[in-house]
């Protein structure tokens, strides 16, 4: 419980002659956005996640309360405009509120559209289903629409394993994988962490991402497997990319033994890396492949399965199979698919995924000139777009050689610590906002919206080329400055 009373809501008349129990004491939305940080704080401990506010703290996220959001930055309460170079994994192609969304959901809104429509055809989630398949290379062109990237890609396995023919189907998924953490996905994310104790799907092999060789031994081991279920850029892993070579490869295999391979672009989709889908650059076109995050167009949950004609046919394509997957309650809901029709045709009417490929490179033009100014402290700059990973080394081999032996033993218990401390004082000294890892904690994951500038980029460099030249033991020292300030 609070140890001070929140300030109350607005009084509400009880009615009359009420015949239901009386209204709690429920906070209103003028009540929320009034909030204080220390009732943030107090309310996020009790009722959300204790355990996930203790790292917000470390990294003094906890001392920002955003009051509003446009484009290519967050405005904290104290005015203070945060660059976002975090871009919620992905999830803002178009930054925050553009507009041109926000018109479309207004519009949609002062109509008096219909949001569910499950008894009707939804025109709105038809229109966004063929847009997609229009969109989509080959023959990718049966959509299912949900609300986030782990049930697109729910809907992605459980399409792949009916209409695989294998009875007792197995599915090959990769080391570092990330597919999400409902409970059939979390069974090919590749993290001890997220399983936890959970019973899993036993019906998987895991093989190392981009060795061609294992997965041919794999797949080739066991006429039972019927996926192979690869994220074409992992991002969780620490953007680790694939060569042409290998996902040819894949293709090839998948087609020499009637399997059939799904294509996680959650993530590494819609644009991100240069073109609409990351596979697209590797001429070659999955069976089933999955969006989310700026599906959504910032603004809307909503994801989407798309599969070939015939292997969701094979699924479902007959009324007596029709139902086993069909769309749940909010799937297509109305405004989500409108937003989402709006975002696709804003993605290419601004050219963004041609912006996302010219400023993505010069971002790493910018950050590989960092790497050579600083050898010690940067390791490498990997990814294409603006999907891109800084890895620093491990602390040990920042510091001067004749401290490296005694620091290296604890070098597994200080990963992720020099990118915490870069993360955490590029936003207190620099308002620049960046994105972690889950398995390679060495690496910052650099994910701006899609509008992103040169210029932004050039905010972002010069911030963190200023925060490098402070050296190792000055960036230690600050940092501890922020836990005892």
């Amino acid at each position: 419980m609070l140890d001070r009373p929140i300030a109350p809501p607005h009084a509400v008349a009880e009615a009359p002659f009420r015949h239901g129990p009386p209204k709690p004491a429920l906070l209103t939305v003028e009540d929320a956005k009034a909030l204080d940080l220390r009732t943030m704080a107090d309310l996020f401990k009790e009722h959300v996640n204790p355990g996930q506010f203790h790292f917000m703290k470390l990294l003094g996220f906890h001392k920002v309360k955003v009051e509003r959001a446009e484009g290519m930055y967050y405005v904290d309460q104290n005015g203070r405009r945060i660059l976002d170079f975090f871009g919620g994994f992905g999830s803002l192609a178009f930054g925050h509120n553009h507009p041109r969304i926000l018109k479309a959901r207004k519009t949609f809104q002062d109509e008096n559209r219909h949001e569910i429509a499950i008894a009707f055809l939804s025109q709105y989630a038809a229109a966004l289903a063929k847009n997609l398949a229009t969109i989509s290379p080959g023959d990718l062109d049966m959509v299912f629409l949900g609300s986030s990237g782990s049930e697109a890609m729910e809907a992605a396995i459980k399409v792949a394993e009916r209409a695989s023919g294998r009875k007792n189907c197995k599915i090959v998924h990769a080391e570092n994988s990330f597919h999400g953490k409902t409970k059939g996905v979390l069974s090919i994310t590749d993290s001890t962490l997220y399983q936890g104790e959970f019973k899993l799907v036993e019906n998987r092999y895991k093989v190392p991402f981009g060795d061609l060789e294992a997965l041919t031994r794999c797949v080739e081991s066991d006429p039972e497997i019927g996926v192979v279920v690869l994220e074409t850029v992992q991002g969780g892993g620490g953007i680790v990319e694939a060569s042409t070579d290998y996902w040819r490869g894949v293709r090839a295999l998948c087609d020499k033994h009637k399997v059939l391979w799904v294509a996680d672009e959650v993530q590494c989709g819609y644009g991100r890396t240069g073109t609409f889908y990351a596979f697209e650059r590797h001429g070659v076109v999955p069976d089933v492949t999955a969006l989310a995050k700026s599906l959504g167009g910032g603004k809307a949950a909503i994801g989407a399965m798309i599969a070939r004609r015939e292997v969701y046919m094979k699924a479902y394509g007959t009324p007596k199979t029709a139902m086993i997957h069909a769309h749940a309650t909010f799937g297509g809901i109305g405004e989500a698919s409108i937003t989402a029709i709006e975002a696709l045709n804003t993605l290419y009417d601004e050219d963004l995924i041609g912006n996302s490929e010219i400023v993505g490179s010069y971002l790493i033009e910018r950050l590989n000139d960092l790497k050579a100014k600083y050898p010690q402290i940067i390791k490498e700059v990997r990814g294409r777009g603006l999907m891109v990973g800084l890895e620093f080394h491990d602390f040990s081999r920042t510091l001067p050689l004749a401290l490296r032996p005694m620091v290296a033993l604890l070098d597994d218990k200080l990963k992720g610590s020099l990118s915490g401390f870069v993360g955490a004082l590029m936003l207190r000294d620099y308002d620049c906002l960046v994105a972690f890892t889950e398995y390679n904690r060495n690496v910052i994951r650099l994910e701006p919206p899609l509008i992103c500038t040169e210029e932004h980029v050039d905010t972002f460099c010069d911030a963190l080329d200023d925060l490098l030249g402070r050296g190792i033991v000055g960036i230690v020292k600050d940092f501890i400055k922020t836990q005892i300030g």
